[in-house]
């Protein structure tokens, strides 16, 4: 193959990667933003409030994914290359290499640890959406308690308290 041929491979491949990564990315930000988003009107009202629109929620998201990704992987390389000294290079392509020499081993421990990361911080996200969507309907419950007026004098901090029930849902997801 020419070098010209491979040259051509790479600006076509390269591109066509990291798309189908930034793919994921927004695929499992759309998946987020949705649950977050929720079905039930307090927790769109909350939703409302803390992203302002669906495609904020996605970008903002997608970036996080992206940045968690790239956490999950570089925290995966230290904690193989800690294992292989460890172990000895011996043991360590025993242990993970899947081809016939063994010499996938690294790749293999890479892969499999920050697919344990990652899955480790979508629990973490996981977790924050489902205690912000019990922060939004308490706030809803009070504010039917209290009525509207008395609610945004309690929580509102801007100058018309039309921020009161962002607020709210913050300040109770916070102490959760």
């Amino acid at each position: 193959m020419s070098t010209v041929a491979i040259a051509l491979i790479m600006v076509f491949a390269i591109p066509a990667a990291a798309s189908a990564d930034s793919g994921d990315h927004q695929r499992a930000a759309q998946r987020q933003c949705k649950k977050e988003r929720g079905k039930s009107p307090a927790t769109r009202e909350a939703f409302e409030a803390k992203y302002h629109s669906m495609s904020r929620c996605v970008k903002r998201e997608a970036a996080e994914e992206e940045r968690e990704d790239k956490q999950a992987h570089k925290n995966a390389a230290q904690e193989c290359r800690d294992e292989r000294k460890t172990l000895g290079n011996d043991a360590f392509s025993e242990e993970y290499g899947t081809n016939g020499n063994k010499r996938n081993a690294f790749g293999k421990c890479v892969s499999k640890k920050a697919k344990e990361k990652k899955a480790e911080m979508d629990a973490e996200d996981a977790e924050a959406v489902a205690e912000r969507k019990h922060a939004a309907r308490e706030c809803a419950a009070e504010r039917e308690d209290m009525g509207r007026e008395a609610f945004a004098e309690e929580y509102g901090t801007n100058e018309n308290k039309k921020n009161a029930f962002g607020k709210c849902v913050s300040g109770k997801a916070r102490e959760q």
